[in-house]
């Protein structure tokens, strides 16, 4: 299972997500022992070089909410070496062109900007590889006009498969920073709805516990800051669970009933 670390840019400093109240995430002053003083660029090479990640997330924040995007902040980080997952609040295909200039490796599209499953289509026969955000909060999707009202967070990442993505990030950001765990029953159902799809977890993991409960439910991936930044997972602990493959999730599903 995939290890990604999470860096949250706002108005050029790596901030610390809680709750999705962006407005009062401060700076990172220090994560695992390593001074960071809302450095990006520090945040980053303390998750190469004290965890061994090789993956990392950056959720533009400025960017999400309509603001100037951190393209710069992007190439600095992307010139460590580790592969980036970028968040820039993409809204048509010319966004992600720029942020796979900028040296994004993955460009995420996120429901909360998202306006179209077409849209998403259309991005998707791109160049650069495309991940779904499911943006939830509290278990209920945030919308930014691509979901129908009452949608169900498993219906929405069916629609997302069907638009050609791979990867679906499940993201509650009510969970973010917090200490209430990941839904395992929601992203159990969530892997069950799109089997052949590769689910990352993203919200509430505490320890090395919960790691292992999202293997076994079939997560491919999880993104993680807060529980590396204060010393409640280790680097043992995510050697202990990268290398573990996780669970098939079709020997998950209940037997299908005889009619």
């Amino acid at each position: 299972m995939r290890i990604i670390g999470v860096i949250d840019l706002k108005d050029g400093l790596a901030v610390h997500a809680r709750g999705g109240r962006r407005d009062a995430y401060a700076p990172v002053n220090a994560a695992a022992g390593v001074s960071i003083d809302g450095n990006p660029v520090a945040l980053a090479r303390m998750y190469i070089e004290t965890f061994g990640l090789d993956t990392i997330y950056v959720a533009d924040l400025n960017a999400i909410a309509g603001d100037a995007p951190h393209d710069e902040a992007i190439r600095r980080l992307g010139a460590l070496g580790a592969s980036l997952m970028v968040d820039a609040g993409i809204r048509g295909a010319g966004d992600g062109h720029r942020l796979a200039v900028a040296g994004a490796g993955t460009t995420v599209v996120g429901l909360e900007t998202l306006q179209s499953f077409d849209a998403l289509s259309e991005m998707r026969r791109g160049r650069s590889p495309i991940a779904f955000s499911l943006d939830l909060r509290q278990g209920v999707p945030i919308s930014g006009g691509a979901a129908k009202r009452g949608q169900s967070p498993e219906a929405i990442a069916a629609q997302a498969a069907g638009a050609g993505v791979d990867t679906i990030i499940v993201l509650d950001v009510a969970r973010v920073g917090g200490n209430t765990g990941p839904d395992l029953s929601m992203l159990r159902r969530i892997g069950e709805a799109v089997p052949d799809i590769r689910v990352v977890a993203a919200g509430g993991v505490r320890d090395g516990d919960d790691l292992r409960a999202l293997a076994a439910i079939g997560c491919d991936g999880v993104l993680v800051a807060s529980a590396l930044h204060d010393g409640r997972l280790t680097p043992a602990d995510i050697r202990a669970v990268r290398d573990t493959q996780p669970s098939d999730r079709s020997s998950l599903r209940p037997p299908s009933r005889s009619r």
